[in-house]
């Protein structure tokens, strides 16, 4: 599919560009190669797009032969799968995430904070294996944020993480007491639990092997061990 206004050159780079590089098309892949297959879904992973222009892009990648829209059994709901030519964008799309965490400035990525965005991405990447229990409750207060966007909870039970911003009735087993840039920079890789809860930005309430295994149940950014490099 040929874009409007592309870029008139038969260069394969320039093809591509035609597809992928409209303004947030590559944040709509990320989301389905996280595995994101259902527009609500796909919405939580770009809180600030319009659910119009969304739609648009969805049609536009449809077009290209990027996704398919399939029908769910039963409900007739609508759900987008990644194609073979979309399949074979995973790789470019990490490719993409690898640079940015090499090489994209710390402090300039720490200014985008979107609360939202980092605790649907904290689900998605929760390790219940590294839990003492089936079931968990885990309560995050974000101390800089007003209070009708302080609290959010990670609901984990059977293997499956799932993220509430509205208390969903449970018992909570661990408190974490903290801002948004430093849980930012934890999930990021920037820094570590333990050091963030030497320096102060950081408490946990709870039991002690919940605790103490933070680090690991978190899960973190796939980009996270990516090392910083100088430019």
């Amino acid at each position: 599919m040929r874009q409007k206004g592309g870029y008139g050159q038969f260069c394969p780079v320039a093809m591509a560009s035609e597809v992928l590089c409209t303004r947030w098309t590559m944040l709509i892949l990320r989301e389905f190669c996280a595995g994101s297959t259902r527009f609500n879904e796909l919405r939580k992973g770009v809180p600030r797009m319009s659910p119009t222009l969304l739609a648009k892009r969805l049609k536009e990648l449809e077009s290209a032969g990027v996704i398919e829209r399939v029908s769910r059994k039963g409900s007739g709901a609508a759900e987008y799968h990644l194609t073979r030519s979309g399949e074979d964008l995973k790789q470019i799309v990490m490719g993409i995430g690898i640079w940015g965490q090499r090489w994209v400035e710390t402090r300039v990525a720490l200014d985008n904070l979107d609360p939202d965005l980092l605790m649907w991405d904290m689900r998605r990447f929760v390790d219940p294996a590294q839990l003492s229990k089936d079931k968990c409750t885990v309560q995050f207060q974000y101390s800089d944020l007003p209070p009708a966007k302080r609290y959010y909870w990670l609901v984990i039970e059977n293997g499956q993480a799932d993220m509430c911003s509205i208390d969903p009735g449970f018992e909570v087993d661990l408190y974490v007491h903290t801002d948004l840039r430093t849980m930012t920079a934890i999930w990021m890789g920037v820094t570590t639990v333990s050091k963030e809860i030497r320096d102060e930005r950081l408490e946990l309430i709870g039991p002690g092997d919940l605790c103490r295994s933070m680090q690991q149940w978190l899960g973190l950014s796939p980009f996270a061990k990516e090392e910083k490099l100088a430019s």
